[in-house]
């Protein structure tokens, strides 16, 4: 099965993964490290929460006006 993983970095170095579908957090200290500990997450998650997925999630990105 295929989830969605959104990283970002994180404050305080390295990146807080989120996978959207389950609402799961996780973090690592490189983006492969988040990812792992991301998969581990969900994988735990959906052992006790199954779900149905309906297909990939679609992914984008979008400009917004910052106002000072």
């Amino acid at each position: 099965m295929q989830v969605t993983a959104v990283l970002n970095p994180a404050e305080e170095g390295g990146f807080v993964g989120l996978n959207p579908e389950t609402g799961t957090v996780s973090q690592g200290d490189t983006i492969e490290e988040a990812i792992a500990n991301l998969r581990e997450a969900v994988e735990l998650y959906l052992e006790e929460f199954p779900m149905k997925f309906l297909g990939a999630a679609v992914i984008t990105s979008f400009d917004v006006a910052v106002h000072a």
